[in-house]
């Protein structure tokens, strides 16, 4: 006998969970205060996915006044075939959407030919209950203001970005972190160290990862030659002309501080096809310590960050937004990152354990 294309009721899954179709109905529709434990509201859910139960959206929204779908704002789509870092946050903010019993869409905010804001468009329709902004750029930065003005549930990746204080934010001290690269190689003997952005100064997060490379040199004493930064735009095949640019200037430099870890194998071949070795003429240090970072040749010296928790506290930020559980209360949530020593730095023999 074929398999029945009927689909599952509320009924079943209230029968899966062993509770009744009231709660199963609190549950999918994210009512809170009605005395349902968390080990309950996780077994409703459980028993929904296993059966593959689907709500009405439309009843969703009439019952519960919300749509069960959150946003993900990011730059441009295209991100998203090059790099490394966003693929895996999508990743993990997705899968904790699914066990919030949450849909997640995906909305760029800096694409050619649209308007930078066009993502609020969601929010003034009322499809998305709430959403997570990217690496958020100058442009879009006015966008934000307003949908935070709305009070509109928003959680931005933006720990330690000075210029949105007052948004709800996570993600790592991006200058920190790029002071914690140049003190490392300053140890090791270099003071001409060149820097490599991942993006472009439109964008918040490159000007702080900028900046924090700017002050550490300055630290140390070094003053900083203006031809030994230039900015990549995302890929490697950005990086890889961006480092051609910068050996092209004919300054040298000893050590290359790349702005994340896709840069960093751009880099890697420029510097290859150069006939620079890595690390005897130039140390190479890295940003994310993405899964390939340990099998660079040689491994790769990085900053290493917990993409996947990142996404879990983003999205667990944003639901608890969604539950009005802190109200009035601006939450800034700020993940630890440590440097991840390995060859490419010349503070390891080529030749030892990553």
């Amino acid at each position: 006998m074929p398999p029945s294309l009927k689909s599952p009721t509320s009924s079943e899954v209230a029968r899966r969970a062993g509770v009744s179709r009231t709660t199963v109905s609190f549950v999918l529709n994210n009512v809170r205060d009605q005395g349902i434990s968390e080990a309950t509201r996780e077994r409703v859910l459980s028993a929904a996915r296993e059966l593959g139960y689907e709500p009405n959206a439309a009843a969703r929204t009439l019952a519960g006044g919300v749509t069960g779908t959150v946003a993900l704002v990011i730059p441009k789509a295209a991100h998203l075939y090059v790099d490394v870092f966003l693929g895996q946050l999508v990743a993990s903010i997705n899968q904790e959407c699914h066990r919030h019993g949450l849909k997640m869409l995906i909305e760029s905010s800096d694409d050619e030919g649209r308007d930078p804001g066009g993502f609020v468009d969601l929010v003034r329709s009322r499809r998305i209950d709430g959403l997570i902004v990217v690496n958020p750029s100058l442009a879009g930065r006015q966008h934000l203001g307003r949908i935070a003005d709305a009070g509109i549930p928003m959680i931005v990746f933006g720990a330690g970005l000075p210029d949105i204080d007052q948004f709800h934010t996570t993600g790592n001290d991006t200058s920190m972190a790029a002071k914690m690269v140049v003190n490392h190689l300053a140890a090791l003997g270099h003071r001409r160290i060149a820097f490599v952005n991942f993006a472009p100064p439109e964008y918040l997060a490159a000007q702080e990862r900028e900046r924090g490379w700017r002050e550490a040199m300055a630290e140390h004493n070094i003053d900083v030659d203006p031809a030994w930064a230039v900015s990549a735009d995302i890929s490697a095949a950005s990086a890889y002309r961006a480092t051609q640019t910068l050996l092209a200037r004919g300054v040298p430099f000893t050590a290359l501080f790349a702005g994340n870890d896709t840069i960093a194998f751009g880099a890697i071949r420029a510097l290859g096809e150069a006939g620079l070795r890595i690390p005897h003429d130039v140390a190479l240090v890295g940003y994310d310590d993405i899964p390939l970072a340990e099998f660079a040749s040689p491994p790769l010296t990085t900053v290493r960050t917990d993409t996947a928790g990142l996404g879990r506290d983003a999205m667990n930020m944003l639901a608890s937004l969604l539950r009005r559980e802190s109200p009035g209360q601006i939450m800034r949530h700020e993940q630890p990152v440590e440097l991840v020593i390995r060859a490419s730095c010349g503070a390891r023999r080529p030749d030892s354990p990553a």
